[in-house]
C-alpha cells in the first residue's frame, strides 16, 4: 500500500476519533450549558462533530474506494500523482476547516458550516479523485462490470453533483428566497446521502465477493436490482426531505413509495452473502463479517424507523424532534460506520492478527453496539415527548417543552461514554496497525 493512501486510511480513523470525542462534547454542552458555555459551548461544538462526522464518512468511503481500485488493478502500486494531490489537498482542507472552527469563523449551511471559500478546494480535489478513478480499466466501458464497480462510480459523479447543487445557495438567485434556499438545500443534502451510500454498498457487496469467493453477488438480477433502486433513491427520495415546505403531492408520493424499497433489497443481498458462507470462510474473516451483520442489524432497525418518519402525517410531528437525530445516528454509526470498521479490517489485516487483539476487538464490538442501541432509544423517546408536547398539548415555549425531555436525553448520554470507549478503542488499533502494519494483506 503506497504511503500516501495508508496516510488517508489513518486519517480518516482519526476522523472518527474526533466524531466520537466532538459528540459526546457536545451533548454535555448541550445538557449542561452552565458549564461549557464558558471554553467549549455547544454552537462550536456541533459543527465540529458534524463535520468530523461527515468527512469521516465521506473520507473512509473513498479510502475503500481507492484501495481496492489499486487492488483490482495490475499495476496497483504504481505510484498515481493524481490520487496524491487529492488526499493531500482534500485532508489540507479538512484541517484548515477545523482552524477555523476552532477559531470560531463560520459562514456555511447546514452540514457545510464552515467558511464558503473551503468549498473550491474540496471541489478540485473531489474532481482530481474523479478523474484518477476514471481514467482507469475499472471506470471506463460499460460491460462486464461487477455491480460494486457500478455503484463506486455512480456514488463519485453523484456526489460531485449534489456538492454543487449544495453549494448554489451561493448564487443570489438562490440565496435571495428563503424558501428557495431551504428546499435547494434539504434536496441535496438528501441526494448526498444517497450518493455516499452508493459508495458505501458498493464497498460492502464488493467485501461480500471476496470473503466468500462467489462473484455471483455481485453480478445477479438481484444485485443488479439493488443497483437500481439505490440510483432511484439517490434521485428521487429525498422528497421526504422536504415535506414541511410547498411541494407538489406528487414528489412526496413518489420520494415516499422509493423510500420503502432500497434497504429491503440491501437486508436481502446480505442475507444471500450470509446463505453462501461456509464456517471456515466466515471465521477467517470473523471480525469483517461481524461489521457487516452489524451493518444489516442496522439497516433493518432504521428502516422500521424510517418507514414511520416518511409517512408524510407521521413525519409533520417527527420533523425537527431528536427522532430525527436517532435516524441520524443509527445511520451514520450503526451502517455508515460499521461498513468502513468492516472495510478497514479487511484492508489493515485485523482478522489475522493475535487472538489478544481479536478479542479485545469482540468486547469493544459489542460495547459499542449495546451503547448505540441505548442512546438510539434514548433519542426516539426525547422525541415522542417533544412531539406530543408541542403537537398533542401545544406547548410554546422551549424551555416547557424540554423539561421532560433532558432528563430522558442525560440517561441516553451516559450510552455516549460507552461508544467513545467502544468505538474509540477499535479506532485506536486500527490507527496503530496502519502506522505500523509492512504488508497488504489479500
Amino acid at each position: 500500500m503506497p504511503k500516501f493512501l495508508r496516510l488517508y486510511i489513518i486519517s480518516a480513523l482519526c476522523l472518527l476519533l474526533a466524531t466520537l470525542i466532538f459528540g459526546l462534547l457536545a451533548t454535555w454542552a448541550f445538557l449542561y450549558p452552565e458549564i461549557y458555555n464558558q471554553f467549549l459551548p455547544f454552537y462550536q461544538l456541533r459543527p465540529f462533530h458534524v463535520s468530523a462526522a461527515l468527512f469521516w464518512i465521506i473520507t473512509g468511503s473513498a479510502a475503500s474506494i481507492v484501495y481496492y481500485k489499486n487492488t483490482l488493478l495490475i499495476a496497483k502500486n504504481k505510484d498515481n500523482i493524481i490520487e496524491r494531490l487529492f488526499i493531500y489537498l482534500w485532508l489540507s482542507t479538512i484541517a484548515v476547516i477545523f482552524l477555523c472552527y476552532s477559531m470560531k469563523k463560520f459562514g456555511g449551511r447546514e452540514y457545510w458550516e464552515f467558511p464558503p471559500m473551503l468549498c473550491i478546494p474540496l471541489l478540485v480535489s473531489w474532481l482530481l479523485l474523479i478523474l484518477s478513478y476514471f481514467n482507469t480499466p475499472l471506470g471506463k466501458g460499460k460491460h462486464n462490470k461487477p455491480m460494486y464497480i457500478w455503484m463506486w462510480s455512480t456514488g463519485l459523479f453523484f456526489f460531485l453533483i449534489t456538492f454543487i447543487e449544495q453549494n448554489l445557495w451561493q448564487i443570489p438567485w438562490f440565496r435571495y428566497s428563503y424558501l428557495r434556499e431551504v428546499t435547494v438545500q434539504w434536496k441535496a443534502n438528501g441526494s448526498m446521502v444517497g450518493s455516499w451510500n452508493q459508495m458505501l454498498y458498493g464497498t460492502s457487496l464488493y467485501l461480500m465477493v471476496k470473503i466468500s469467493g462467489d462473484e455471483s453477488i455481485a453480478n445477479g438480477k438481484t444485485a443488479f436490482f439493488f443497483y437500481m433502486l439505490g440510483l432511484a433513491n439517490l434521485m428521487f427520495n429525498w422528497g421526504h426531505h422536504i415535506y414541511n415546505v410547498p411541494a407538489a403531492s406528487w414528489i412526496r408520493d413518489t420520494s415516499y413509495i422509493i423510500s420503502m424499497t432500497e434497504w429491503i433489497f440491501f437486508i436481502r443481498i446480505i442475507q444471500g452473502f450470509k446463505n453462501k458462507l461456509d464456517e471456515r470462510k466466515k471465521f477467517r474473516h470473523l471480525i469483517t463479517y461481524r461489521f457487516i451483520i452489524a451493518a444489516e442489524f442496522w439497516v433493518f432497525i432504521n428502516l422500521l424507523l424510517a418507514l414511520a418518519m416518511s409517512v408524510p402525517a407521521i413525519n409533520r410531528y417527527t420533523h425537527g424532534t431528536h427522532i430525527t437525530v436517532a435516524h441520524a445516528m443509527g445511520t451514520t454509526i450503526g451502517i455508515n460506520t460499521m461498513i468502513l470498521l468492516a472495510s478497514f479490517t479487511y484492508i489493515l489485516g485485523l482478522d489475522c492478527q493475535s487472538n489478544l487483539i481479536k478479542k479485545i476487538i469482540s468486547i469493544c464490538y459489542w460495547v459499542s453496539q449495546y451503547s448505540l442501541l441505548i442512546f438510539w432509544l434514548s433519542l426516539i423517546v426525547a422525541g415522542v415527548i417533544k412531539a406530543y408536547r408541542t403537537t398533542a398539548i401545544n406547548l410554546a415555549n422551549f424551555q416547557e417543552i424540554m423539561e421532560p425531555v433532558i432528563p430522558v436525553l442525560k440517561i441516553g448520554s451516559f450510552s455516549g461514554i460507552g461508544l467513545v470507549l467502544g468505538l474509540g478503542t477499535i479506532a485506536v488499533i486500527y490507527i496503530y496497525y496502519g502506522l505500523n502494519s509492512k504488508a497488504d494483506v489479500k
